[in-house]
């Protein structure tokens, strides 16, 4: 391995066998066994993953619950071993999986941060040198002689955190820890990541916070059903992991397709990209087909996902064709004035009496992420959505 490698995963995979009947008889495991019955599945966690940390990286590892992360990161910790493939660490590795693992509630503070000390792979003497930063950055110096029993959630909290990142590794894991601690607490580890991301120490970051894989890591790995599916630059993967799980995310409880014989087959296909910036337009086409000699138009929204509220929409007159066929139409507009975003866009198709006759379900539309990289990581008004609708601007081409 490279010297300037700190962790190299190598086409790991790993799987977990889940029984699928119960026998007492040591007899009938064997009659079993001969005729083939394994008597499990194999679940199937991690498929062939490979990466490489390089040393002073901040490397990020997202996927949605199920994808096989806490499984990679166990493995990497030497807590499972894979059925293929292997992991190589050049370092001291201190790992975090979970909050106040190991910590014991009948011990003092002080007595649990030797003890967890020593579970990290520290000698009395490290724990020593380490024992009074730990201690200052958790604010927790007039309750280390107390038991952890009578801390609150939130102290036991920034003594376990505290442990975690403080202790004098080469290589940290942390596994879903952002949201730890008050505000000011979290104000003080998010200084502490930044100290550390230009300190050129290596750290592994799992977690569902696409703006702190953003803020933080200078490289990310994304996985998916135990594949790799974007790995490089952690705003490609922030993206592409808030757009998978935008397109999966249901806008209203009406979702629903409404079928009408005047009008069927109707098709939204987005022209641009799924993830855009704000001073790229976005064009799209819809067609469907008209069965009866009747004047038609087409009403649309584009919906923010997570608020469900309209943010641009456009019900004008100016689409409206007659008559039977195969109908098809462009629209371009331009949201400029939107910050970091996840749109959605829900059609449908009107008669002359203004009666909705067709509706684009929007479990089965087009998903847009508009992505703001031109703001600072820490202006957080700037990267809040903007909450009222956008003027109409767009412009519609007949292609009859």
């Amino acid at each position: 391995m490279s010297n300037n490698i700190a962790v190299k995963v190598d086409h790991v995979s790993k799987y977990f066998k889940l029984p699928t009947e119960a026998s007492q008889s040591l007899r009938t495991t064997l009659v079993n066994r001969f005729k083939g019955i394994k008597g499990y599945t194999e679940q199937h966690v991690l498929k062939d993953i490979s990466f490489e940390v390089e040393k002073g990286d901040f490397y990020g590892i997202v996927g949605r619950n199920g994808s096989g992360k806490s499984t990679l990161l166990k493995i990497i910790s030497e807590i499972y071993v894979p059925e293929k493939g292997k992991v190589t660490i050049d370092g001291k590795l201190v790992s975090f999986i979970e909050l106040g693992v190991g910590f014991n509630p009948e011990l003092t503070g002080r007595e649990n941060v030797y003890m967890n000390g020593a579970m990290l792979g520290f000698s009395t003497e490290e724990v020593d040198a380490m024992y009074d930063d730990i201690v200052d950055f958790a604010e927790l110096h007039d309750f280390m002689n107390q038991k952890l029993k009578n801390y609150s959630s939130g102290m036991q909290v920034r003594l376990a955190f505290s442990v975690a990142i403080k202790a004098q590794g080469d290589i940290l894991i942390l596994d879903e820890v952002l949201a730890v601690g008050d505000e000011a607490f979290q104000r003080k580890c998010n200084d502490y990541f930044m100290e550390r991301k230009q300190s050129g120490k290596t750290t592994i970051l799992v977690t569902h916070d696409m703006s702190a894989v953003k803020k933080y890591c200078n490289k990310a790995v994304l996985i998916e059903h135990g594949l790799v599916k974007v790995v490089g630059d952690p705003d490609e993967v922030a993206n592409q992991y808030s757009f998978d799980n935008a397109a999966g995310q249901k806008v209203s409880n009406d979702d629903v397709v409404v079928e009408n014989p005047k009008i069927t087959n109707l098709q939204v296909k987005l022209l641009t990209e799924n993830i855009i910036s704000p001073d790229q337009d976005i064009s799209f086409e819809i067609s469907y087909d008209v069965n009866e000699d009747i004047e038609t138009y087409i009403a649309f929204s584009i919906t923010d996902i997570d608020r469900g509220i309209w943010i641009y929409n456009d019900n004008s007159l100016d689409n409206k064709t007659s008559g039977s066929g195969r109908k098809t139409l462009t629209y371009k507009c331009s949201l400029a004035h939107l910050n970091d975003i996840k749109l959605k866009l829900q059609v449908s198709i009107r008669d002359n009496d203004d009666q909705m006759i067709a509706f684009a379900d929007s479990a089965n539309s087009p998903v847009i992420l508009l992505n703001r990289t031109d703001i600072e990581d820490d202006d957080k008004s700037a990267k809040d959505s903007a909450t009222g609708m956008v003027q109409r601007n767009g412009k519609w081409e007949i292609k009859e």
